[in-house]
């Protein structure tokens, strides 16, 4: 992923929490043929438009990497196959809220998203904007 010093919402922009990193080494393949690589996720969010309204949208980005990264600034460095975008866990409009998950975490979610959507173009306190492929 490309660090950007301003947002462009065409360029389809990430905002992360650094300290969200998570993963774990695996191991796939029996003996020789064994290949160890990292599974990692990062909790992120992002604006886009949905038939011609911007939604704040939540949820993590997720990479396998060959090696467990030193930091969450690496991770994302490497991290430069965007096609399948984020993992949305929550969306809210502005009008109506889409998600999954328990009643608290929607509501978790709806604290996060509310005034994101509300401050639009601004990352929310927290999150580290703007990340893209």
């Amino acid at each position: 992923m490309i660090r950007d010093t301003r947002f462009l919402i065409s360029r389809r922009p990430y905002a992360v929490d650094l300290a969200s990193l998570r993963g774990s080494v695996k191991t796939t393949g029996p003996g020789a043929t064994a290949r160890t690589y990292y599974d990692g996720r990062i909790n992120a969010v992002w604006y886009r438009r949905r038939r011609g309204v911007t939604v704040a949208c939540i949820g993590t980005l997720w990479d396998l990497q060959d090696d467990q990264p030193a930091d969450a600034v690496q991770f994302l460095g490497r991290h430069t196959d965007g096609r399948y975008g984020g993992n949305a866990e929550g969306r809210w409009d502005g009008r109506s809220y889409w998600g999954n998950g328990t009643l608290a975490e929607q509501q978790q979610f709806l604290a996060i998203l509310r005034p994101m959507l509300a401050g639009y173009p601004e990352a929310p306190a927290g999150f580290d904007g703007w990340w893209r492929f």
